[in-house]
């Protein structure tokens, strides 16, 4: 489901809608719990003036048979239906838990780069868990126990209105104040609960991010830093979750005060009417029954229902920001494959800032032939990595049109058009999983023996097999147990792998040492064949057999040529050539 709803009655409505007769069922037998409640108190009633009817009590059993097999029949029919709610609950459930996840997940996946650059992944991992999990038990309480009890409290109210109606009204006058200051106090529990589960998705996102860069930490002696800057987060959970709470148990007193208040009263006028002689013991047994009954309904709706239901009310809402937000980045409604015969790139009179105000490109036109193979040099800021991001889609022109063999990249899909480029960026990372399937995300349909091969030409296959594991070998997170030139190879031999018309290379061989880099240089070179490839370099010597080589600077391409060419000229190339320390461009013009 690309575009869930927007709203969280409508949103649980549709995963309701999907398992419809599921929850039907759900609904009906869970109201065994409504009659346990109801139908007990009048069984008893029966049963004990029975008792006090028979005459001869040698033949008891003979005389409440009667009696005896409706209690044993109306128990089997309750616990059969108990079973069965639970059998139906077993499988509806779960799979409104999967549902759940995976929409949110799904959603959550075509959100752009700009969203995931703002905001934590644990945030956004924490906000898809607690609507799995809180939205389930919304539906749970709506579907079972809610109606289970409202049934149980109208059955005995009817009854007791023919039997004793003063203690019926008694009970409604008292149980419908009650509802009333429930649902009061379970308002501003929603509104309590929105903010600390806010406040905790925070917490887990600064306590990931904390985790992720503990080399930094350590690097910088920054435990104790760390633990200052955390605790700023937790005491803002802190008092969310205590406000919450206090607020929850200031409700909880007043609901208790008044169930307190019921019972005493109640317990006084049923003596009073036994003290005249207007009611039966039988009926004394049914309103004690039914009044307790009805009163600790009331109490788990007071204490328990209501409250955990506007918690989870308060948690769904705070998580369904993550769908209510925007997909920036879509595929037009009618998207076609991308198709590369030649690879050729052309930016048409493209604009483009990040933000209003802060403008990168301007009417910027350029074209890359198919097959070519073209540096992008300059200071930082320049537009490099801007040039390339547009190319990937990540972020949309403003104006004008970016064309791969002559389709406009708005108008093909996103999947079909990265999968024609491979990137090797300059900071790799990999996921937490084995070696061998992170080199196989370059073409997860890959052999074995097609990875090994890929392996072997990035010059990687050696250490991978001295590794406790091998390619079995799990790299840990962000590929942390791998050193940065492992992890580059890795991405190299990925990118190997691919079978995409056009390359990306952005420093990818920054993390290499100067042996293993010639060692692969040959095989970058065989990667780079046939392709249309794009370079960026702060090392230009490595540019020097670049076709073509385009100088950033302001978001213009000031210069444009070969690298001999453009040191003849004596321009801004030839002053970035000069200015170069070890090899490497500074960050800014000195």
């Amino acid at each position: 489901m690309n575009n869930p709803p927007k709203t969280l009655r409508k949103f649980l409505r549709h995963f309701v809608m999907q398992q419809k007769w599921g929850f039907l069922g759900y609904f009906i037998f869970s109201l065994a719990w409504g009659l346990e409640y109801s139908l007990w108190p009048v069984y008893f009633k029966h049963f004990v003036d029975a008792i006090n009817a028979v005459h001869d009590k040698g033949n008891i059993f003979a005389e409440l048979a009667p009696i005896l097999w409706v209690g044993i029949i109306l128990r089997i029919v309750i616990e059969i239906m108990f079973r069965i709610d639970n059998l139906i609950a077993l499988r509806i459930l779960p799979r409104l838990d999967v549902a759940i996840h995976k929409t949110m997940f799904e959603y959550a996946e075509q959100h752009s780069y700009r969203y995931f650059s703002d905001n934590f992944a644990g945030h956004v991992a924490n906000k898809i868990g607690e609507m799995s999990r809180a939205g389930v038990d919304v539906l749970n309480a709506l579907f079972c126990f809610i109606p289970s009890l409202f049934l149980a409290f109208i059955v005995s109210c009817v009854i007791m209105f023919r039997l004793h109606p003063l203690f019926a009204m008694i009970l409604l006058t008292w149980f419908s104040i009650h509802l009333i200051v429930c649902f009061a106090a379970a308002k501003g529990i929603s509104r309590y609960s929105k903010e600390h589960a806010e406040s905790r998705s925070v917490l887990r996102g600064k306590v990931i991010d904390s985790f992720t860069n503990f080399l930094n930490v350590s690097l910088f002696a920054g435990k104790n830093h760390e633990k200052q800057y955390i605790v700023g987060f937790r005491n803002l959970e802190f008092a969310a979750n205590r406000k919450a709470r206090i607020f929850t148990e200031k409700s909880r007193f007043f609901l208790g005060l008044n169930e307190i208040l019921a019972f005493v009263g109640m317990g006084w006028l049923i003596l009073k009417q036994l003290q005249i002689g207007a009611i039966s013991s039988g009926e004394v047994v049914f309103i004690l029954t039914a009044s307790w009954n009805i009163m600790m309904i009331a109490w788990q709706v007071g204490q328990q229902i209501l409250p955990n239901l506007y918690r989870d009310i308060g948690v769904c809402e705070q998580a369904l920001s993550l769908v209510q937000e925007p997909i920036e980045i879509k595929d037009s409604p009618d998207a076609k494959e991308l198709i590369v015969d030649k690879g050729q790139i052309e930016f048409a009179n493209v604009d483009f800032s990040y933000r209003p105000g802060i403008e990168i490109f301007r009417d910027k036109s350029l074209t890359i032939k198919g097959g070519e193979k073209v540096a992008l040099v300059g200071f930082s800021g320049g537009g490099k990595t801007s040039f390339v991001n547009l190319i990937l889609r990540f972020f949309d022109v403003n104006a004008g049109k970016i064309m791969i063999d002559g389709q406009d990249i708005k108008n093909v899909t996103q999947d079909s058009l990265r999968s024609q480029i491979a990137m090797i960026p300059q900071d790799t990372t990999l996921f937490h999983r084995s070696i061998k399937e992170n080199i196989a995300y370059g073409r997860v349909d890959a052999s074995d023996g097609e990875i090994i091969e890929a392996a072997k030409k990035a010059k990687c296959h050696e250490f991978i097999i001295r590794l406790e594991n091998g390619y079995d070998a799990m790299v840990g997170e962000r590929g942390i147990k791998l050193s940065g030139g492992q992890r580059q190879r890795i991405a190299i031999a990925r990118a190997m792998l691919k079978p995409a018309k056009i390359l990306i290379l952005d420093e990818a061989t920054s993390s290499l040492d100067s042996i293993t880099e010639s060692d692969i240089k040959e095989s970058i070179a065989t990667l780079m064949h046939g392709k249309t490839t794009i370079v960026i370099a702060h090392r230009l010597s490595t540019l020097l057999d670049m076709e073509r080589i385009l100088v950033f600077k302001d978001g213009k391409v000031i210069e444009d040529g070969k690298h001999s060419d453009l040191l003849a000229t004596g321009g801004h190339y030839a002053k970035l050539w000069n200015m170069q320390a070890g090899g490497f461009l500074p960050d800014k013009e000195i």
